[in-house]
């Protein structure tokens, strides 16, 4: 697993040289407004703005964040300026939830050269670094091509295969994950088998990546081990692409269960578990 992950000072250092990447903001709140209006309050020089409901899902169906189709993101990423080998750099206010989920469609969409920014936004702004307001800036049309295939995806059925053979990390908080509290979906509780590692737990509280030696540890404690199959899901498929991205950092391989309990829940003949 490739996980690229930048400090502030080394994306500033790579935006002043001739070979610059595309950066991508990707701030969003679950429920909240778009984050377009944080990013014309301030934003990193020269980023371009992607709306994560719009550009980076399909509209909610069978679960509330559906993968978009390859035609619609390779349309959305070359109008944001991505060819298919510059480097691209993702970032959001500062857990990388809503990065992660653009690291993960660029990486299972065929780009092979995506990174992450560390600590987000906040960092960028903490570190005395410039910034930059108003209207996103029309780029010149890039030239990638959307090609799926590259991130281990799965369905439904995939995943209960996984939380019986190997793990499956619920990666939503751990009142949600026992079923004591449900704030968004129709339905409380967890996939049998799975076992709790809430994406929370992967970051200091700034928001900055725990070490992979920090991950290795957290993860091992619980079950999830280089070598074994590994699954990720959590509420609708954007928290738990934080998760694909952490364990990549502790050189783990894990997939992702896009749909995640959203889409579990629309098939009344899928098991339900609740506690521990």
């Amino acid at each position: 697993m490739v996980s690229l992950l930048f400090d502030c000072h080394e994306l500033a250092a790579r935006l002043a040289t001739d070979d610059a990447p595309v950066v991508l903001d990707v701030r969003w709140t679950l429920g909240g407004p778009s984050g377009e209006l944080d990013y014309r309050a301030g934003h990193i020089p020269g980023a371009h703005f992607v709306d994560l409901d719009r550009e980076l899902s399909a509209p909610p169906g069978r679960g509330r964040h559906p993968l978009p189709n390859a035609a619609s993101f390779g349309e959305a990423m070359r109008r944001h300026g991505i060819d298919g080998s510059r480097l691209v750099v993702v970032y959001d206010a500062a857990t990388a939830t809503s990065a992660a989920r653009a690291w993960w469609l660029l990486r299972y969409f065929g780009h092979p050269n995506v990174a992450l920014l560390d600590g987000g936004y906040a960092a960028w702004v903490a570190a005395g670094l410039p910034v930059e307001e108003g209207e996103d800036r029309d780029p010149s049309p890039g030239s990638f091509d959307a090609t799926p295939g590259g991130m281990p995806l799965l369905d439904a059925a995939g995943a209960a295969a996984i939380a019986r053979s190997g793990v499956l990390v619920d990666a939503r908080a751990r009142e949600r994950f026992l079923g004591e509290t449900e704030p968004v979906d129709p339905v409380a509780g967890h996939i049998p088998g799975a076992r709790n590692l809430p994406a929370q737990q992967t970051e200091h509280p700034d928001g900055t990546f725990l070490s992979p030696d920090e991950l290795r540890e957290g993860y091992a404690a619980a079950g999830v081990e280089a070598g074994k199959p590994v699954a990720v899901y959590c509420g609708s498929g954007v928290v738990a692409t934080e998760g694909v991205f952490a364990m990549g950092l502790a050189g783990i391989d894990a997939a992702l269960y896009a749909g995640s309990w959203s889409e579990w829940i629309t098939d009344r003949d899928r098991p339900i578990e609740l506690g521990e």
